[in-house]
């Protein structure tokens, strides 16, 4: 297990974190964005990691994968639909270390007012003190969804077969966590 001074309240450092994704475009590449985070909250237990708790909100309207064009359809009702649904929730509802620094996060995923559990498998990567003297954590990870299941459901085909946009995205996460408590 992990030592108890690593149990405590954590806000992730969104200097040093990512929420990103990643998507097929046209069946021959991918991209990539990411998410500003609006708040986060977490609570680590080392000595009962099933005590522990993740809340985090992204802003839908901040995605940027680097091209302000495709970042404006985002917001769209074609996607995201930003202007209706402006956060992207996850909020945990199970922590389970499955191994060495190998965790399971389990939790509720809402976007574009859509519901959906999902699980993450997270590594743990490490704790320091940083040179400023805060306790930091660092986590990664990343999971699979399928876009369709929150109603993203936007598509054009090709015509040489396959379609414009793949359902599946991956999320990725680097988290940088700082102890306030």
């Amino acid at each position: 297990m992990y030592p108890d001074e690593l149990t405590g309240t954590y806000t992730i450092d969104p200097a040093h974190s990512r929420f990103g994704f990643s998507a097929r475009h046209a069946m021959v590449t991918r991209v990539r964005g990411h998410f500003p985070p609006v708040e986060t909250a977490v609570h680590l237990d080392a000595s009962d990691p099933a005590a522990s708790r993740v809340h985090i909100v992204l802003d839908a309207a901040g995605v940027d994968t680097g091209n302000p064009q495709r970042d404006s359809h985002l917001r769209t009702g074609d996607f995201l639909d930003a202007e209706t649904h402006a956060h992207i929730v996850f909020t945990s509802t199970a922590v389970e270390h499955v191994d060495r620094d190998r965790f399971q996060v389990t939790g509720q995923l809402t976007l574009r007012g859509v519901t959906r559990e999902i699980s993450i498998p997270l590594d743990f990567v490490g704790a320091v003190v940083d040179a400023q003297g805060l306790n930091r954590v660092g986590f990664e990870g990343s999971t699979v969804i399928n876009r369709k299941d929150f109603g993203v459901s936007f598509n054009a085909a090709l015509e040489t077969g396959g379609v414009m946009i793949s359902e599946k995205v991956t999320l990725d996460f680097d988290l940088s966590a700082i102890k306030t408590a």
